[in-house]
């Protein structure tokens, strides 16, 4: 049963409060990027981004070229050519790899990976979020998301003291272009400091914080009201339509979108948790891989030169996965909808209230213009019948712009009755700053290391890329096997689809998306909704009580699909 606005009670002031406190630093901040702009930095970050997309492509051709005079002369010397001819051919090759090696030593230079003992901060701060909510003692003291801030961070400063202390060798950074940063040969290395800072937060979080902050609090401010019967089907309704969304305004703004009415469907009912738990597994997670709009994975994948719809020739795997997970959750519901009391049953169907809609004359057109911003203002590529390269940030500075007007011309009321506030953003926001730190040692070791994996087949992708995709953040973790597939051999007759072959691609993206669902941490919109059905009264299961039905449920749905689409 929903909430009127009148019967709001102490909420009524959370939303005009929030809309100043967060509008006014908006504004602040789009003062300074203008002023930025002035003085020339934006532009001067694009030019390198789009230098070192150059130099990266170049690069790439000229590889392509070593290798193919490389077959070449081998072929020559199949069919019988003089050895002077191989060797001249090979001695070519020879200098053009110096060549290459001179103008781009990052193809060439032999990183050394950090210790596997560096990862020992990320474990920690994934036993944290998975034990803490356990431990009486504790328990409250971890509710806050100040105290959440206070271990993440923590954890993360141990990682940049590691950095800054001990490692004594070259490492990677991405921001705003690839560079290779020595270690300082005394004292402390400030600039691997600040690259791991630059990897992790300038190249990684801003954008991923900004996205689901923007997502979260523009469907915020639409209501969806009413409250229909609460059965299986019309909550399998809920997370199929929820299912579609996600591909299109993102799993993060579907999520939000629909998950409110969905415990306001269900709030009759005692048994509710596992209807939590298949609505991230299908709405915040599986349902968003048919757009790179739909999850942060196939977005960088977008980025690395895959065509903005490919992914929509992944409707089978996403209907064989939506639809399984359907039935599998019809299947359960009915067993608890037959063990709730005869009362709250009759209760849920005097109460039934026809849906009716708010906020969406606003709400849904900004909406579309993050999905916008999203797809057409990246500074490594031109705006569609353009020769213009957007500003670097120019992207996340209009998505706050459409935060800014949601929050200052959308309706107070219809916030009021969501019982929206920004707790749920702000523990994302507060767990993830630690979790890009504290994995940039991990994700450097894969990096290094990802070749000499032996992974080469679909299949191996598929659960190697999933399998760290639900404890790693997926959107990097793809990025890492898109790279180490990028370096493998083509097979033949397999259609490449930005350097990478296809069926791989194909098994990477399906990984890291649905994998995303394992675990609470593998998806930024999991915690989100744990949290706000944790608010609404709801007992979510624990870190390790959702991971078993996680693997009840989805391992055997994955292999399936597995089986289907990658031998």
């Amino acid at each position: 049963m929903s909430m009127d606005p009148e019967h709001a009670g102490d909420h009524h002031h959370t939303p005009g409060g929030a809309r100043t406190a967060v509008v006014v630093p908006i504004v602040v901040t789009m003062a300074l990027y203008v002023g930025a702009l002035a003085m020339g930095f934006p532009q001067l970050g694009t030019q390198m981004v789009v230098d070192g997309e150059a130099a990266h492509a170049a690069a790439h051709d000229e590889h392509a070229a070593l290798d193919g005079q490389a077959e070449h002369s081998a072929s020559e010397l199949e069919t019988g050519e003089p050895a002077g001819v191989e060797q001249e051919a090979a001695e070519h090759a020879e200098g053009e790899g110096e060549t290459q090696a001179a103008e781009q030593p990052h193809e060439t230079e032999h990183l050394t990976p950090p210790p596997i003992w560096t990862v020992v901060p990320f474990v920690l701060l994934l036993g944290a979020i998975a034990i803490f909510p356990l431990v009486p003692a504790i328990e409250h003291w971890w509710e806050s998301n100040v105290s959440r801030l206070i271990v993440a961070g923590g954890l993360g400063l141990l990682v940049l003291a590691y950095y800054g202390l001990v490692h004594n060798a070259p490492i990677e950074g991405h921001w705003p272009a690839h560079k290779i940063v020595a270690p300082n040969s005394g004292g402390f290395n400030l600039a691997e400091v600040s690259t791991v800072l630059e990897n992790a937060l300038l190249q990684e979080y801003i954008p991923f914080i900004v996205l689901l902050f923007s997502l979260y609090t523009i469907s915020g401010g639409i209501r969806i009201q009413g409250d229909l019967q609460a059965n299986p089907m019309t909550n399998a309704i809920f997370m199929l339509a929820g299912g579609v969304l996600a591909s299109f305004i993102g799993t993060t703004g579907a999520a939000m979108l629909l998950i409110r009415p969905l415990l306001e469907t269900n709030q009759e009912r005692k048994h509710v948790a596992h209807t939590v738990v298949f609505f991230i597994f299908i709405v915040c997670n599986c349902g968003g891989c048919l757009l790179p709009i739909g999850d942060p994975p196939l977005f960088l994948g977008y980025l690395q030169g895959v065509p903005f719809f490919w992914t929509l020739g992944l409707w089978q795997e996403w209907a064989e996965c939506v639809g399984m997970l359907l039935v599998a959750y019809l299947l359960i519901d009915e067993y608890f909808y037959s063990h709730e009391t005869e009362a709250d049953i009759t209760r849920d169907i005097r109460h039934i209230r026809h849906l009716k809609y708010s906020g969406m004359a606003l709400n849904v057109p900004l909406l579309l213009g993050v999905v916008l911003a999203v797809a057409l203002l990246d500074p490594s590529k031109t705006v569609p019948g353009t020769q213009w390269h957007p500003w670097m940030y120019l992207r996340e500075i209009a998505q706050l712009a459409l935060v800014a007007v949601s929050l200052w011309f959308g309706s107070r009321e219809v916030r009021i009755a969501n019982n929206f506030n920004f707790h749920a953003i702000v523990e994302v926001a507060a767990l993830f700053v630690g979790i890009f730190i504290c994995m940039q040692p991990a994700l450097q070791i894969l990096k290094i290391e990802g070749a000499s994996l032996g992974i080469e087949s679909p299949m191996q992708f598929f659960w190697i890329t999933g399998g760290l995709s639900s404890v790693l953040d997926n959107a990097p973790t793809y990025l890492v096997f898109f790279e180490t597939a990028r370096a493998l051999p083509s097979v033949d007759g397999i259609h490449q689809i930005a350097g990478v072959d296809e069926h791989r691609l194909v098994a990477i993206s399906l990984g890291a998306v649905f994998m995303g669902a394992m675990t609470y941490i593998g998806n930024g919109p999991n915690f989100m909704v744990k949290a706000i059905a944790e608010k609404s009264g709801v007992k979510m299961p624990s870190f390790f009580g959702y991971m078993l039905w996680s693997v009840a449920i989805l391992l055997p749905i994955f292999g399936f699909l597995a089986w289907r689409h990658l031998l």
